[in-house]
C-alpha cells in the first residue's frame, strides 16, 4: 500500500484524537478570516462535568463571535502579610475527545493549591464551547490563535502553556509562530515557557504510524478501532487501555468514558489535510523554555515520538513510569503534576 494512504488511515486510526491536520503553515494572519458563528443553546454536556471548590466556568467571546468555555480555578491566597510571590498563570489546552474538564478534575486544584492562577480552555465543538459553521473545528492556526486571543484579553501576565496530545500539537505551533516575520502584527502574546504532555511530535503521525504497524500491529489494529471507529465509546476495557493504567476501577473508566463521549461535536481538524501542514515550521532559538513530558505506557505515542519532540526543541525528554496516555486523569496523576511543578519552579533559579 503506498505511503500516503497508510498515512491516511492511519491518521483517521491514531487521530481523530491525536493525529490531526490544519490549514497549511503558509498561511499568514492577513490570509485568516472569522467563521461564522453558529449560536445555540445546546451547548451543554448531557454529561455535566461538576465543578470542584474554587472553580468557575466563565465563555470568553472570540473575535468571530464564538464563545469559548474556560473553568477557572485562581491560586489560593496566602495568609501571611507581606508581597505574595508572582507566579506565571497556567493555561491548559486539550486533545481531542477531551475538554477543559480533564484539566480541572485533578491538575487545576492541584496547581492552584501550589499558588497559580489557572485557566483550562476547551477548543471550539469541544466541551461547551460554541460550535463553528463547517464539518471541523478548526485548523492548526485557529485554535492556536482561539488560545492566543484568550491570553491577550484575560491573562495579566505571559502564561505557562500546558498542552495535552494534540493540543500539545497546537502549542507546538504557538511557539513557531511567536516572532513570525511572516505575521503583520503581534498575534500571539509572549510566553513564559510550554508544558508538552504526551504530545503528538512536531511531525506528525506519520513516523508513529509506521512503527506501529512494522513492530505493534496488534496495538495498531486496537488503536485504530478505538480512535477511527470510536470503539473507546463502547468498549470499557479498550477505553481504558487506550487512555489509562490497567489498575483504574471500572467505575472511573466509565465516568471519563462518558465525559470523553460527550465532549466533541466536530472533529478537530480537516485529517486529510494533515501531511501537507506538517511538520511545525522550527523555531530556532525558541523564545520560550520548553519541558516536554511523556508517559512510559503511553499506548499512542511512543518512545520515538517523546524523543523527537524534544530533539525538536533540544530539550531532554521527561518521561513518568507507571502513566498512561491520560497522564492528567491516571490513577498516578500526581507523578506528572508533581514533575512539571518542579520544573516550573526551577524557572527563575
Amino acid at each position: 500500500m503506498a505511503t500516503t494512504s497508510m498515512a491516511g488511515v492511519s491518521v483517521s486510526g491514531f487521530h481523530n484524537h491525536h493525529f490531526a491536520s490544519s490549514n497549511s503553515n503558509a498561511a499568514t494572519i492577513s490570509s485568516w478570516k472569522p467563521v461564522v458563528a453558529v449560536l445555540s443553546n445546546k451547548n451543554k454536556m448531557r454529561v455535566p462535568f461538576e465543578l470542584k471548590q474554587g472553580q468557575s466556568r466563565i465563555f470568553h467571546e472570540l473575535p468571530s463571535g464564538l464563545s469559548m468555555e474556560v473553568i477557572v480555578q485562581k491560586k489560593k491566597k496566602k495568609n501571611v502579610e507581606g508581597e505574595e510571590e508572582k507566579k506565571s498563570p497556567l493555561v491548559f489546552v486539550h486533545g481531542s475527545y477531551h475538554a477543559a474538564w480533564c484539566w480541572a478534575e485533578h491538575w487545576l486544584p492541584f496547581f492552584s493549591a501550589s499558588g497559580f492562577d489557572c485557566y483550562a480552555l476547551s477548543l471550539l465543538a469541544q466541551g461547551e464551547s460554541d460550535v463553528p459553521d463547517g464539518s471541523v473545528a478548526g485548523t492548526l492556526e485557529t485554535h492556536a490563535r482561539d488560545i492566543a486571543d484568550f491570553v491577550h484579553h484575560k491573562v495579566q501576565s505571559p502564561p505557562i502553556l500546558v498542552g495535552h496530545s494534540f493540543g500539545g500539537l497546537i502549542i507546538q505551533y504557538y511557539i513557531s509562530s511567536l516572532g513570525s516575520n511572516n505575521l503583520e502584527e503581534n498575534t500571539y502574546p509572549k510566553l513564559r515557557g510550554a508544558i508538552l504532555v504526551c504530545s503528538v511530535p512536531p511531525s506528525g503521525n506519520s513516523g508513529l504510524v509506521w512503527r506501529y504497524l512494522f513492530t505493534k500491529p496488534i496495538a495498531a489494529f486496537k488503536v485504530t478501532r478505538s480512535l477511527a471507529a470510536k470503539a473507546f465509546q463502547t468498549s470499557l476495557p479498550l477505553c481504558r487501555e487506550t487512555f489509562f493504567s490497567a489498575t483504574m476501577e471500572d467505575h472511573i473508566v466509565k465516568r471519563y468514558q462518558e465525559l470523553m463521549k460527550e465532549s466533541s461535536r466536530l472533529p478537530l481538524f480537516d485529517l486529510r489535510k494533515l501531511n501537507a501542514s506538517l511538520p511545525v515550521p522550527s523555531a530556532p532559538n525558541c523564545p520560550v523554555d520548553v519541558l516536554v513530558l511523556g508517559a512510559k505506557d503511553d499506548f499512542i505515542v511512543d518512545a520515538e515520538g517523546l524523543n523527537e519532540t524534544a530533539k525538536f526543541y533540544s530539550v531532554p525528554p521527561v518521561c513518568v513510569d507507571a502513566v498512561a496516555h491520560d497522564m492528567m486523569l491516571d490513577v498516578s496523576w500526581e507523578k506528572g503534576a508533581k514533575v512539571i511543578l518542579s520544573w516550573i519552579n526551577g524557572l527563575d533559579k
